[in-house]
């Protein structure tokens, strides 16, 4: 079969590149423009390693097919600084000790960071509804919430 190019936007900058017939985001991400930043977890769907978004919401891309970005941006935890400076998101992880093994810390990034894209003042609740889907084996989830809090409440250094 042959492969199907895809255009499309990557944290800000155009990119092209060719799927493969059935070819997951994830996949297409790490190996054909090498975004190495959505990690591969369970491939199932249920894990939120993979978390990217697809024009600002949040998505997994282990179960989206490559060629459905076509036309579409792409967020990744690769587009969250700028430059040297990092996001917020990512500063206050590393304060609030929230990234151990690091390995589910991509996906949880992108999903915080669609949140409080959404809403910049969210409860408790709310933070813990948004990082539902991003499971993490090391840190027990209280660093995670309270560093997105800290960002949400205006604590965290830019």
């Amino acid at each position: 079969m042959a492969k199907t190019p895809v255009t499309f936007t990557l944290n800000g900058q155009s990119k092209s590149a060719f799927a493969d017939p059935g070819q997951n985001l994830l996949d297409f991400l790490r190996r054909g423009v090498g975004d190495l930043t959505p990690k591969f977890g369970c491939g199932q769907g249920t894990c939120g390693a993979c978390t990217v978004t697809i024009d600002g919401e949040t998505r997994l891309s282990c179960l989206v097919l490559a060629e459905t970005v076509y036309g579409r941006e792409v967020g990744t935890a690769a587009g969250l600084a700028d430059g040297a400076a990092l996001d917020p998101l990512q500063t206050v992880f590393m304060e609030h000790f929230a990234a151990q093994c690091g390995y589910c810390t991509p996906g949880m990034l992108v999903s915080a960071r669609a949140l409080l894209d959404r809403n910049p003042r969210p409860s408790r609740e709310e933070v813990i509804e948004a990082i539902s889907g991003n499971l993490c084996r090391c840190t027990g989830y209280e660093p995670i919430i309270t560093a997105i809090l800290a960002v949400a409440e205006g604590r965290a250094r830019a």
